[in-house]
């Protein structure tokens, strides 16, 4: 029986991940995932395929407080529901418009200082509503500030396989999924179109279109030419690879590694590729 075997959530947009065992899902997906970005000046989002170091920021949640901290940095402090302002300004992710509030200048100041890039720490407040592609998705499904979708779902033996193909170890953490599910077949994700975890119902309308990220190595931000060169040759389709699920939640609760996944429908492979 698939069961869930790891949580992951990415307080800010592109950083370091923190590891869970059990957590809250809230309507826009885990909470505090995503919740907070860099952008530049032209309030651009900021990813580590523009700047990889990115990678070797790490975030933590203590007290009630979000603790970002990087080498030769002293840790920085965010309150994890920041007070509400009049600041509110536009932010731009790929081809969406979003609200965001802008976080103090210390905390601008130091994003700035260790990535040697002029950048802003800016928050998504509760009450502006992000909305998911509706090719995809359902008129109230929403997210903050992932790329598109609330929820990445990888299959643990789709990794062990793809490592089999490089004769290499790469650690999930490169593809920075949501919910890692074991005891399943090497890209069973790729069928499944409704399953649900514990008490949580979840779609999986597409597939996850792979950049470069997955390259650059979570340790030294160094980047090098897997895996995307091995998911080329093996999971290509429609000029693009991919690797692991997007996914949508049907209704709030709370995930704990060790729930059981329920398949409640399947459809064709997607991509269509031939395993």
């Amino acid at each position: 029986m698939p069961f869930l075997s790891q949580i992951f959530i990415y307080p800010i947009k592109s950083l370091a991940g923190i590891q869970l065992d059990q957590w809250e899902v809230t309507r826009s997906g885990l909470k505090y995932d995503r919740k907070w970005m860099l952008v530049d000046e032209q309030q651009q989002f900021l990813s580590q395929r523009r700047l990889p170091k990115m990678a070797l920021i790490k975030t933590r949640i203590i007290d009630q407080q979000l603790v970002v901290s990087a080498p030769d940095q002293t840790d920085l402090k965010l309150g994890l529901e920041p007070p509400v302002t009049d600041t509110i300004q536009e932010v731009t992710i790929w081809h969406d418009q979003c609200a965001a509030q802008k976080i103090n200048q210390q905390a601008s100041q130091w994003f700035s200082d260790f990535l040697k890039f002029p950048c802003s720490l800016v928050y998504q407040p509760n009450e502006n509503i992000r909305t998911v592609d509706q090719k995809y998705a359902l008129a109230n499904d929403q997210t903050s500030f992932s790329d598109g979708f609330p929820f990445l779902i990888v299959a643990a033996a789709s990794l062990e396989l793809l490592n089999q193909q490089m004769n290499l170890t790469l650690s999930m953490r490169r593809f920075r999924p949501n919910l890692v599910i074991s005891d399943c077949t090497a890209y069973a994700e790729d069928i499944w179109r409704k399953i649900s975890i514990g008490e949580i119902s979840f779609r999986l309308p597409k597939p996850c279109s792979r950049c470069s990220v997955p390259q650059i190595d979570p340790d030294t931000a160094l980047t090098g030419k897997e895996p995307l060169q091995t998911l080329a040759r093996t999971r290509k389709w429609d000029n693009q690879v991919f690797f692991g699920q997007n996914a949508l939640h049907d209704n709030p609760g709370i995930l704990h590694t060790g729930d059981q996944v329920i398949i409640n429908a399947t459809g064709p492979a997607q991509p269509p590729l031939e395993h």
